[in-house]
This record gives C-alpha cells, structure tokens and sequence, in this order.
C-alpha cells in the first residue's frame, strides 16, 4: 500500500515580494537612506508648520479653485489641482502631495542618472541631492504654491527626451501632454516646448515625434485659451504678460529718451513715471503691486491711472508691452543691464534680503508666530480676490476650519536651525552650471549632446525671469535639478566606480546599465 503525502501550497507571492523590495533597497541602499532622510525632513515640516505656509499668491490659487474661471494674471493649472483635491479640505493633504513631487523629482533624477547614463548610485545620489535635502526646496513644498508641480513636470519632460535616443511618436505625445500641464502650470512653460523642439530637431528624431509633441501640447493650451476667450474676449493665456514686461522696465525708462508722441500716443505717456531714475524703487515689483501716493505720481504704482478694475483688461496690458517694447529698444544698454543684475542674483554665497522683507520672509521657516499691530496673532489678508470671494474666507471654506499657519515646536525649531545650514549656495549652483557647460563645449561636435538640453533648460528657468519679470528666489529652485542633470552628465566619464573593456569605455553616451 501506498500513501501519497498531501503537498500544501505555499504562496509565495508575499515573501517573494518583500524579498524583491529588500534586494531592491540593498541595491540603492544609498539613495534609499538619502531618499528616507529627505522624507523625514518633510514629515517634520509638515508637523511643525501645518496645514499650510501661505504666500501671496496662495490666495489667487485658492480663490480659482472654489470659484472656477481664468485667472487674468497666471494659468490655472495648479488651481486644477487644488480643485482635484479640494473634496478632501484639508491644505496638510495638498502640502502631503507637494512633498511627494519633491520626492518623485529626486526619484527622476537618480533613475535617469543611474539607469541611462551608468553613474554610480553615489553620484546619482549626489546630483539628487539638492532636491532632497534644500531647506528651501522643502520650504517651497510646504507654500501653498505651484512650484513643486512646475518643478516636477520640467523633470519628468527632460527625462523622458534623453531617455531613449529614438523618440516614438506615443512618447513625443506624453512628453507633448505633460509640456501641456507645465504650460498651465506656469507661463515659461512655452520656453520649454521650444527647447524641447528645438533639441529634438537637432537630434534629426523626425517628424512623427516632433508633430505628436506639438499636437499633444496644443490641444490642452488651445482648449485653456478658447476659456480664457469666453471670459475675457482674447484668445491667450493671461492679460498680464505686457504688464508684467512693463514693471522689469519701470525701474529703468526714460519717456524722454523713448520719443513718445504726445498726441498720438497718450496711453504710453500715461505710463511715464515722473520721478528720476536714481530716485526709483531698486525691485521692480513695486510698480506692479505697489499702493501708489493716492495722486497717480511720485513712485507708486502709475498703473492706478487706469483704475483698479481695469489695470488686467486687454487695453492696459496691450499699452503697456507697447510702453515696455520701447523702452527696451530706446535704451536697451539700460535693460541689459538690469537683466545680468538680476541673473547673477542668483549666484550669491549668501541669500541677501530681495525683493523686500515682507516677501523675503515668506521663504523662511519661522520659529514663532507673527503678530499683527495689536499684538495678535497675524490672520490671513482679507483681499477681493480676482476669480470671486475674498481671500480668508475662501481660505477658510476650502479646508473648513482655520486655515493659518500653526507653529508647532519642537519640529518649527529644527527646521529653522536646518534652514540656516543646510541649502545650495547660489556660488555652488554657479560652479555647478559651469560644469555642465563645459560638458556642452568638449561635445561641440555633437551640439553639446545629451548635456544640452537641461543645461539650456536650468539657464532658462534662470534668465527668463530676469529678462521678462524680476528675480525671486523661488524661481531658482526649479533650475537646480537641470543644472544637477547636465554636470552629472558631463562628469560620469571622469568617475570609475566599475572595470570596463576598451570596447565599453568608449560606449555612446546613453549606454544602458541593468539596475
């Protein structure tokens, strides 16, 4: 006789899995103790400064969201996100997700860098590094604001363009789709896509990519426009771009050396600032924003002549690129010079108070609760906001309860302790850029390859504000991963971290190792 033992299934799929992800760890142990530490850092920002830290513009974003119309001075794509998540009301769930792009972003990065282009785990870990651990960067993420989105679509583009050497077209149109996004996200988005065309057309990639790129991209941005058009009778993106060119050269224009015609142009002589040059605010953004003297002259804002409600129409914003096109081209010594000013900003060893101490302060990671003048604790602006409400209470109804900023100790202590250490020097980002074109100049032959493309992208994001708008610091952020992409890719042939044959050390650039 017989017997045959009963075999017992096993399920294997569990402790497979687990031991998949351990060995995953093991292999990237050293980005993954970075990735953690970077995550612990943002858990504590979030328990020290809940639900939210608030900016200016936070408001605006806010408002659109509960009130859904196009903004006239910004795209609405993170106010589409904020309305994705605004079943939920809470601004801790809308910071949680900003956290996770800065996370996702470092995860781009070392995946780029390690998978394509065979860096060690070390120095994609290292080029990762800035995005994890930048105290500003984490502050950023906190801020009720679209730059973590902005700075995570620009990534993910640059990722996907350099990952394959041959673009499909089903690829060109998910890069297209997420240009689309970074496009309604923030304006300079449109730099972007030209950058992207541009190399792509270097690159000889053909047509077929090219045209699903430019198609995928249109079609959302096409679609924004014909809303904006609905609601304010022009086929465009905002009603602020002519104004916002007109406060980078209020600080510098002389009508008398723009040869204004008084009869015939009398919108532009109503731009004209009264006051000397040398006697004019030293930021820009004062002539935007600022409250004027109540008579429509001295150094307030002379944009108050049209009134109020009509500072965003298509009339004043069209007078004044008409205004800010002429004085760029009568003095156009004097806008340069403004422009370098701004664009070396960014490369200071410290971070030198700019454009004022209000706004300065909103990058800061306070230890105590600011008071207003009666010795209470500061509430949100109570402002008309321009998509319908006011700003504190749309505030308030969007996360249904108070929505101001809690200082927690001892967690608000250490990130303020960490903030005065622990961030990329503006001189560091300077050598690191410079990196990253000397990478650009040894492959001339080639256009500068692969290293082109972000190092152009991190020049961009920089000078853009400078020539268009005026420098502030978070418009460096989204810069500093670019900036990290292209030197780690100019130096991973100077770093040995494996044995090659002659054969594999003379490789294309986008030799592909396996993880």
């Amino acid at each position: 006789m017989v017997s045959v033992a009963e075999i017992t299934p096993v399920d294997h799929s569990a402790p497979g899995r687990a031991a998949r992800w351990l060995s995953f760890l093991r292999r990237h142990r050293v980005f993954a103790a970075a990735f953690g530490v970077g995550a612990v850092l943002r858990l504590i920002t979030m328990l020290g400064y809940g639900p939210a830290m608030w900016f200016n513009d936070s408001y605006e974003y806010v408002s659109v969201a509960l009130h859904p119309r196009p903004h006239p001075i910004r795209p609405d794509g993170y106010s589409f996100w904020l309305m994705l998540l605004k079943p939920f009301h809470s601004f801790a769930l809308v910071t949680l997700t900003q956290h996770l792009m800065g996370l996702a972003t470092a995860c781009l990065i070392y995946a780029l860098l390690r998978i394509k282009f065979g860096l060690p785990k070390w120095g994609a870990t290292l080029a990762a590094a800035p995005v994890l651990f930048d105290a500003y960067q984490i502050q950023l993420e906190q801020l009720v604001m679209s730059d973590s989105m902005f700075t995570l679509l620009v990534v993910a583009v640059i990722t996907l363009v350099l990952w394959k050497r041959r673009l499909s077209w089903q690829a060109g149109a998910v890069v297209g789709f997420l240009l689309a996004l970074t496009w309604l996200t923030r304006s300079i988005g449109l730099p972007i896509l030209a950058l992207v065309v541009l190399y792509l057309l270097v690159k000889r990639t053909g047509w077929r990519p090219i045209a699903a790129v430019i198609t995928a991209c249109a079609i959302p941005v096409m679609a924004y426009m014909g809303w904006f058009a609905s609601a304010y009778g022009k086929f465009a993106m905002t009603n602020s771009d002519g104004l916002i060119l007109y406060m980078r050269t209020a600080i510098f224009a002389d009508c008398s050396k723009m040869n204004i015609d008084k009869y015939k142009e009398v919108q532009l002589l109503l731009l004209c600032i009264n006051d000397p040059v040398s006697q004019r605010k030293d930021y820009a953004q004062w002539y935007l924003w600022g409250q004027g003297n109540g008579d429509g002259t001295g150094t307030g804002e002379v944009l108050h002549r049209w009134g109020i409600q009509k500072k965003w129409s298509e009339i004043t914003n069209d007078a004044a690129s008409a205004f800010a096109t002429r004085a760029i081209m009568s003095q156009p010594g004097d806008y340069l010079k403004v422009v370098a000013r701004d664009f070396f900003r960014s490369f200071h060893w410290s971070r030198p108070m700019f454009p004022d101490p209000s706004t300065y302060g909103m990058y800061q990671f306070k230890p105590y609760v600011e008071l207003d003048d009666n010795g209470q604790p500061k509430r949100l602006p109570k402002w008309s906001s321009y998509a319908g409400g006011r700003t504190d209470t749309d505030a308030f109804s969007y996360e249904q309860g108070p929505p101001e900023t809690r200082i927690v100790h001892p967690w608000a202590d250490i990130m303020s302790g960490y903030q005065k250490v622990f961030y990329l020097r503006g001189i560091m980002l300077g050598g690191i850029l410079l990196i990253g074109l000397y990478g650009i100049v040894v492959r001339w032959r080639k256009f500068g390859g692969p290293v082109v493309l972000p190092w152009l992208g991190a020049v961009g994001l920089l000078l853009a504000p400078a020539a268009t708008a005026e420098f502030d610091y978070r418009y460096v952020l989204p810069a500093v991963p670019l900036a990290c992409i292209a030197a780690a890719i100019t130096l991973r042939k100077g770093v040995t971290w494996a044995r090659r044959s002659p054969k594999s050390a003379s490789a294309s650039e986008t030799t592909t190792l396996p993880v």
